[in-house]
């Protein structure tokens, strides 16, 4: 997650990186029944202060918690969809960040042949528009 949000007011960037979760996501009835490792990385863009207090950044526990309970608390056929559920629980309960950089890394995607990984990222800024995310199964 190298390049930079530049649109944002805040060029600052708070990173979670390598979240886990055991999740029930995929198209195919195996993938809802069995389940699989899901891999999360956030990147929160904000205007970050010299100040030393939690009230002038972003709660990470509080973060992470809003990953967890998307990814282990309900299905989605498509990880796409859980991205843009994850952007828009953070937008929704952060007012500090300006924008929100989601990769969802599916490690174990059913794909015929050798690959290291699969993921989508969706990026979103606060204010800007964008269409709802797909519903869960």
């Amino acid at each position: 997650m190298s390049e930079h949000l530049t649109h944002a007011r805040g060029h600052d960037k708070i990173v979670l990186s390598g979240l886990e979760f055991f999740g029930y996501h995929g198209v195919y009835e195996e993938e809802g029944r069995l389940g699989a490792r899901f891999v999360v990385d956030v990147e929160l863009t904000l205007a970050l202060t010299a100040a030393d207090s939690i009230k002038e950044t972003v709660d990470y526990g509080k973060v992470y918690r809003l990953v967890e309970s998307a990814v282990t608390g309900q299905r989605y056929r498509l990880i796409e969809a859980l991205a843009s559920r994850i952007v828009e629980l953070v937008l929704a309960e952060e007012d500090r960040v300006d924008a929100v950089r989601v990769r969802v890394h599916k490690p174990h995607a059913p794909l015929p042949g050798v690959f290291r990984d699969v993921y989508v990222e969706v990026t979103r800024e606060r204010g800007a528009p964008h269409r709802p995310s797909g519903q869960p199964v």
